[in-house]
Formats: C-alpha cells, structure tokens, sequence
C-alpha cells in the first residue's frame, strides 16, 4: 500500500464530515454526508431505528467482522430561559463547563440556526472582593443571543430541549496535525469509511462480511453500538476511538498511561478485549513495520468495545485507539501520521482475518 492513504477526495469528505454538527440524539445530518461517502465502497447500506449507518461488503456472507468509529459529539441541551432572555444548559454527553465562556454557539431549531455567545463578566469585576476565583459552574454559565426577554428568545424558534453546538471547524496545523471539534470520534468514521474505499480501490475480496458501522450515541452510554450489536450478531469487532495524548501538561502519566500524539495509533489491553485477536492486531503491526502503542485499560475500556464484546453470546473485540490532544474541547488534536496508520492497520488486519473460529477463547 502507498505510503499516504488520504488522497484529496478523502481529505475534502474529511473536512465536511467534521465542520457539519451531529450532536448526540441528532446526528442524522452527519451519516447522510458519511453514507453518500461510503456507498460507493461497499455492496449494501442500512441504518437502524436511532440512526446508527452501516456499510457492508459481501453482505451474504454467514461470517460477519465489523470495523466500528462513533458518529455523535458532545453538546449542550437548552434547560432553562430566564425572564431577561438569558439561556442555561444542561450536558448532552460530556460537555466541559470550563471551556464554555466566551464560546460563540450555534443553537438549533426548527427555524434553522440561531447564533449565540456563552457570555462571561470581566475578569476585573468577578475578582473585586475576592482572593480565590470561582470556577465557571453548568449552573452560572450562560447563553445570551442578543434577546432583552424570554419572549424574544422564543420568537427565534428556541425552547427547552434545543440541543446546542460549537461552530469551530476543521484546520491543519504545521501540516501535520488535523484540529476541530468532534474528532472524537468523528475521525474514528472517516477511518473505516477509508478503510471501505481501500478495500474496493486495491481490488481485495473477503471471504466474511464486513460490516463498516458509523453508531450514534456513544456519548451518553454506548447505546448506539449496543443496539447495533444485536442486529447484526457480528463474530468479530475491531472499535477505533480516540484515547488521551498524556504528553500534554496536567496529565498524570502514571494514572493515564504513556502515550503520544505521532507514535502511532493505541492497541488496548482489558477485560473486554479478546487477547487472540489483539495478538493478530500486534503481529500485523509489527508484519507490516506500523508503529504503534499500548494502553491498559482496567475493568472498562469506556468504548463501543465493551458493547459489542457483552453482546449476543459474546462478540471476539478489539480495541485500537487514536492518541488524541484536548479531549472534549472544540480543539481536539490529532497527528495526521497516526490517522493514516490506523488505517493502514485496521486494513491489513482485515486482510489476515478468516472466516473460521480462529478467535475463540479456547483455541
């Protein structure tokens, strides 16, 4: 395989795919724009009643392994309007009030956008009479989009429930680093859409079915992959997610592991991954000389992964991460060198994958 596997075309998908807002619960948008990508890839395409997008090739096939990223990212909930026009929020997944003042938002309606400021007083006037600064709290952040009162903020189309995004949008830095909200996990979708166009590009067949599966709702619980693993029974699953680059400052190496941004992409080891088919994702990347990390992760590794291996009768899963930068900000950061090796990965474990009981404990 050629050394860069995302060419242009992939690149642009890449950048529509991030900058377009799919929120936990409302990420329909998003798999409309990820399914168009990845139709041309596969022989079939489905989504399920919550919305989760799935690709497949060789559909027929009674063997079935899925690759798997998540769809949705986190975002805030209208709660609470108060009678001078002023909007407070509630978390919808695991949104960060210490970000959120002086954040522009995009609030949505049925009456399309409505522009909004996480507001914030001068730092001058919170301090006066104080010698230790409060903390912004979900409580005392607030949205102000330019109304005088509640009646206002209604007449634009907002009520409680509208769900609330960031507008920041996809940007490479220094040419090696891909920056913007939602690259958890929305990276993790593009990744296996890759994965998909590869396979059909470089002419490979399988002799299982690949299920190439885009699930929502992985923010507040999982539930998307949940619901998805009992559809499809898949024998095999091979999650991508994102995992912390603990290089960065105020992270504890000795709690969160060692890892780095640019040494390649994370092979987990938990409870919840099936050690047969983690020693395969080790041995293709030392095979095919693809850098890569380790990481353990306790009784839970967090992810879809934990779905799909307590699903059914038990389901053979792995995990491979993407070292990530600034975690549930709207400047997630992540090496471009790392994204193309995870692809390379999970595509050349693909290729050593066989339609047998190869993954069973007991083998």
């Amino acid at each position: 395989m050629e050394n860069s596997v995302i060419n242009n075309k992939s690149l642009t998908f890449l950048e529509r795919y991030l900058n377009n807002a799919s929120p936990t619960g409302y990420e329909s948008e998003g798999q409309k724009i990820w399914l168009d990508y990845i139709t041309p890839y596969v022989d079939k395409t489905f989504t399920d009643t919550y919305g989760t997008a799935v690709g497949v090739i060789n559909p027929d096939a009674k063997y079935k392994v899925v690759i798997e990223g998540h769809a949705d990212e986190i975002s805030w909930y209208v709660n609470y309007i108060s009678e001078d026009g002023l909007i407070y929020v509630i978390r919808n997944g695991g949104s960060d009030q210490i970000i959120a003042p002086s954040k522009r938002v995009n609030i949505h309606t049925k009456k399309g956008i409505v522009k909004g400021v996480f507001g914030w007083p001068a730092i001058h006037t919170r301090l006066r009479g104080k010698t230790v600064e409060d903390a912004p709290k979900i409580e005392t952040i607030f949205i102000d989009c330019g109304c005088e009162t509640k009646a206002e903020v209604e007449e634009l189309g907002v009520h409680v429930g509208c769900v609330i995004t960031y507008p920041d949008e996809f940007m490479i830095l220094n040419e090696s680093k891909f920056v913007c909200r939602a690259i958890d996990n929305r990276m993790g979708g593009f990744m296996i859409a890759e994965v998909a166009r590869l396979l059909k590009e470089n002419n490979k067949t399988l002799d299982f079915g690949l299920y190439i599966v885009n699930s929502v709702q992985e923010e507040i619980g999982l539930r998307g992959a949940q619901m998805i693993a009992h559809n499809i029974k898949p024998n095999v699953a091979i999650v991508t997610d994102v995992c912390h680059d603990t290089s960065t400052p105020m992270i504890d190496k000795k709690i969160e592991g060692d890892l780095k941004i640019g040494k390649g992409p994370v092979v987990a080891y938990a409870p919840a991954v099936q050690n047969n088919l983690r020693d395969l994702i080790v041995d293709t990347a030392v095979d095919q000389k693809i850098p890569f990390q380790r990481n353990a992760l306790s009784s839970q590794t967090g992810t879809d992964t934990d779905a799909f291996a307590y699903s059914n009768a038990g389901v053979a899963s792995a995990l491979i991460s993407l070292p990530l930068r600034y975690m549930h900000t709207t400047v997630e950061m992540v090496a471009k060198e790392d994204v193309e090796n995870t692809i390379k990965l999970i595509y050349e474990t693909i290729l050593k994958i066989e339609n047998d009981d190869s993954f069973s404990y007991f083998k």
